[in-house]
């Protein structure tokens, strides 16, 4: 399963629920979309810390941009950014779950949900 940014955060806040989810999965991936997010919302070096441990700890492998997936992004982008509100950064992270034939794990189903060729896991906070 690949993770949103969102599910990392809710993790970071605390939340028992979404590191269950993430314990629950024995390949666990991001995007590097993902881990840039994480790394900016960072306010510390010691947050950086934190967070690449937690990666680590967690063998969260981060998968690369490719040609593909910035390509499937750009269509995703035409597609889907004026009836759903989609974003580059959203667009990066569905374009990867899919060119990767991973199911997305977010909480944020409203930017998502009408991609067609996209497996969705929606998280209820």
């Amino acid at each position: 399963m690949i993770f949103d940014t969102d599910i990392l955060i809710w993790v970071q806040r605390g939340s028992h629920k979404a590191a269950k989810i993430i314990d629950s999965e024995e390949s666990r991936f991001i995007s590097i979309q993902t881990y840039m997010e994480l790394f900016q919302c960072a306010q510390s070096k010691e947050q950086h810390r934190i967070t690449r441990d937690f990666l680590k700890k967690m063998n969260f492998r981060v998968l690369p941009f490719t040609e593909n997936i910035g390509h499937r992004a750009a269509i995703y982008i035409e597609e889907y950014s004026l009836s759903s509100g989609l974003r580059a950064g959203d667009a990066l992270i569905a374009a990867t779950a899919t060119e990767n034939n991973l199911t997305l794990c977010t909480s944020n189903k409203k930017h998502f949900k009408d991609i067609k060729d996209l497996k969705l896991d929606v998280f209820k906070a």
